[in-house]
C-alpha cells in the first residue's frame, strides 16, 4: 500500500467533537489514517501520493451494517409476500438446497451491494430465517469469508447453533445428489470453533467472526421433548466458547421478556449486541444500561412492524444503539441511507414528534455508534488519525441532494446508496466512480442467478417465484 490523498470534499469525521471539514483532507498512509484537516494544510507533497479529488463530494467514514444475513441475498421475495413461506424456503435451502458454491455466489453478491451502497463493513448471519445457521461443517463459513477476502470487504460473519430440538437433518450436495445426515448441538459447536480457527482476523483482519444462538422467548412453547434447562445450556455453552475464544456474542429476534432472561443467563455483556429488540420492558432497558450490552435497531424488518425497539428511549437511557439492515431479504436492502431515512420517519410518527431522532444521531448509529457497538470504535467509525482507512465518498452533484448547503442534512434525508461514488475499505480504493475493481460485477450477478436457481430447484421451490393474484388491486395480500 502506498500513500493516499483525499482533497477538496466537505469531510465529516465523527470524532468526539463532530469536526465538519469545508474543503477538507484526509491523508492515508497504508492502511491508516495519518492526518485530518483543511486540504492547503494537507496537500503539500504529493509526490509518489495518489490523489482523490473530492470536490462537491461528502466524505464520511465508511458505513457500518450491524445486522444482516448471508444466504438472503439469494432467496430475496420468495413466497411473494407470505412470510411463513418464505421461512420455510429458508430452513430447506439453508440445510438441504445450498452448496459451497451458493455461500460463496451470495457473498459476493452482498458484499458487491453493499460496497457500491457505501457499507464498509457488515455483519451477516450465515443463515437465518428461524435461527437456522449453516455449521453443519466449515466449508459453507469457509467460502463466504474466502468471498469476502477477495472482493475486498469486512465482515462480521455471525454462526452458531440451530434452535432444538437436534439432530436437524442437513445434506451434502456432490455432483447434483444429496446425502442427508443428522447434525447434533455438539457438531456445530464444533464446528464453530473451527470456523473461529481459521477465520477469526483473515485477510489483514478483515474478516472477524461472532458466535450466536437462538433467543429464547420465555412465552413461546417449547417444542415437545425440549426443556427450558436445555435451551439454557446450549445457550451458555455457545456464550462460554465466545468469551474463551475472545469472538463477540450476537442474538437475532429479541423481543419483551427475551432480555431478561438471556440476563438470566448471564449472556449479556459490552462484547454483545442484540437485534430487533422490539417491545421490551424498561426493565430490560435498565438491564441493557447496567450491562453496557449493545441494541442493533432494524426499522426496515417485519419484527419493527410486529412491534416497536424503543430506541430513543434506549438512548436516554445511555445504552448504545446501532442501525441494522436486516438485509436482504424478503423486502429490504443493504443500503443505510433507507433505514437510517426510516428509522427517523419509524420513531416520529410514533412520538407524533418531528424533533425526535436528528438527523445526525441517525448518522451516529451506522458509523461510530455502529463500530462501539461491534467493539471497533478504536478502529473504524470515525475519520481520526490512527484509525483504519474506510472513508467513503458521496456525491453530492445530485438534483436530489442540490443545492450542496447543508451536506449532512442532503446525505441523511435525501440520499441513497446509488450517491456513493468511492468506497476504501482498509486503505484500498474498493470502488472509484461506482465501478468495483477487485471483480468483474456481472460475472458476479451471473453467478448469483445460476446459484439461486439450482438452490431452488433442488428443494422445489419453483412455485414460490410465481406473483400471487393478490400482489395486484387490494389493499392486502
Amino acid at each position: 500500500m502506498g500513500e493516499l490523498l483525499i482533497r477538496g470534499g466537505t469531510v465529516a469525521t465523527m470524532d468526539p467533537t463532530r469536526q465538519v471539514i469545508k474543503d477538507g483532507a484526509v491523508r492515508v498512509r497504508g492502511n491508516r489514517i495519518v492526518a485530518v484537516g483543511p486540504a492547503r494544510a494537507l496537500d503539500q507533497e504529493t509526490d509518489g501520493v495518489t490523489v482523490l479529488d473530492a470536490t462537491g463530494m461528502l466524505v464520511l467514514p465508511g458505513l457500518i451494517d450491524c445486522h444482516g444475513h448471508a444466504g438472503h441475498g439469494l432467496v430475496k421475495t420468495l413466497g411473494g409476500g407470505r412470510g411463513d413461506l418464505w421461512f420455510d424456503a429458508c430452513r430447506q435451502i439453508y440445510t438441504t438446497g445450498s452448496t459451497p458454491a451458493f455461500w460463496e455466489a451470495e457473498a459476493l453478491l452482498s458484499a458487491l451491494e453493499r460496497i457500491k451502497a457505501g457499507v464498509t463493513t457488515g455483519v451477516s448471519y450465515l443463515g437465518g430465517g428461524d435461527s437456522v445457521t449453516r455449521t453443519d461443517a466449515p466449508d459453507y463459513a469457509a467460502a463466504h469469508c474466502a468471498a469476502v477476502q477477495r472482493i475486498g470487504a469486512r465482515s462480521i460473519v455471525a454462526v452458531g447453533a440451530n434452535r432444538p430440538p437436534f439432530p436437524w437433518m442437513y445434506a451434502h450436495i456432490r455432483e447434483g445428489l444429496a446425502e442427508l445426515f443428522e447434525v447434533s448441538f455438539e457438531r456445530q459447536l464444533e464446528v464453530c470453533e473451527a470456523i473461529v480457527a481459521a477465520w477469526q482476523g483473515a485477510a489483514q483482519g478483515r474478516v472477524m467472526i461472532s458466535l450466536t444462538c437462538p433467543v429464547h422467548h420465555p412465552s413461546r412453547e417449547l417444542p415437545e421433548g425440549v426443556a427450558v434447562e436445555m435451551v439454557r445450556d446450549q445457550a451458555r455453552a455457545i456464550r462460554d466458547l465466545a468469551r474463551r475464544l475472545g469472538v463477540s456474542f450476537t442474538q437475532d429476534g429479541h423481543r419483551q421478556g427475551s432480555i431478561e432472561a438471556a440476563h438470566q443467563w448471564e449472556l449479556l455483556g459490552p462484547d454483545a449486541y442484540l437485534s430487533h429488540c422490539v417491545d421490551i420492558t424498561e426493565r430490560e432497558i435498565a438491564i441493557c444500561a447496567e450491562t453496557d450490552t449493545r441494541i442493533v435497531h432494524n426499522p426496515s424488518a417485519v419484527a419493527s412492524i410486529k412491534g416497536r425497539c424503543p430506541v430513543p428511549e434506549l438512548l436516554d437511557a445511555g445504552v448504545t444503539v446501532a442501525i441494522g439492515s436486516d438485509g436482504a431479504a424478503p423486502d429490504r436492502s443493504f443500503d443505510q441511507f433507507r433505514h437510517m431515512q426510516q428509522c427517523m420517519h419509524y420513531h416520529r410518527r410514533h412520538f407524533r414528534d418531528d424533533q425526535v431522532m436528528p438527523p445526525g444521531k441517525v448518522l451516529e448509529m451506522v458509523t461510530i455508534d455502529a463500530a462501539r457497538t461491534l467493539g471497533l470504535e478504536d478502529d473504524i467509525g470515525s475519520l481520526e488519525i490512527g484509525k483504519k482507512a474506510d472513508i467513503v465518498l458521496l456525491d453530492l452533484r445530485k438534483p436530489h441532494l442540490a443545492p450542496a448547503n447543508m451536506p449532512l442534512y442532503r446525505a441523511t434525508c435525501f440520499a441513497n446508496g446509488a450517491d456513493i461514488d468511492t468506497t476504501i475499505i482498509d486503505g484500498e480504493i474498493v470502488m472509484q466512480g461506482r465501478r468495483v475493481a477487485s471483480i468483474d460485477e456481472g460475472e458476479v450477478l451471473d453467478y448469483a442467478d445460476r446459484e439461486a436457481a439450482l438452490a431452488i430447484e433442488r428443494c422445489g421451490l419453483g412455485d414460490l417465484l410465481e406473483t400471487p393474484a393478490s400482489f395486484w388491486g387490494g389493499s392486502r395480500y
